[in-house]
């Protein structure tokens, strides 16, 4: 005889698999779109001229170089204290954002004329 548990327990079991189904089709779509996404880069990448194809590892590590050796000079300079370090942390992060901000700016894939669909 089945009691009112193992009902249960089956509405529960056929709830929590088509849960996980759900879940495993929002995540397959959400892949598929950045791999779309990451794709269309890529071959926006093909018509794009010698020098922005160089200047993006150029650039990067000009950043890295500027802020791994240039900023760290502010808490050595500073006495390595505790405000050394988050005036170091805040410069940083805005210089972060500054970069990133002429990265996007100087370096964009032009994906207009490209019809992948």
């Amino acid at each position: 005889m089945e009691g009112p548990e193992e009902t249960s327990n089956s509405v529960d079991f056929i709830d929590k698999k088509s849960q996980q189904e759900e879940s495993l089709w929002r995540i397959k779509k959400a892949s598929d779109l950045r791999r779309h996404k990451r794709v269309q880069s890529i071959v926006g990448q093909q018509f794009e001229g010698w020098k922005v194809t160089l200047g993006r590892p150029l650039y990067l590590t000009f950043c890295i170089l500027f802020d791994g050796l240039i900023l760290t000079e502010i808490p050595i300079r500073l006495g390595r204290t505790v405000p050394s370090w988050i005036l170091f942390g805040v410069i940083l992060g805005y210089v972060i954002m500054l970069q990133k901000q002429y990265y996007d700016q100087w370096f964009d894939v032009d994906l207009t004329g490209l019809d992948m669909n």
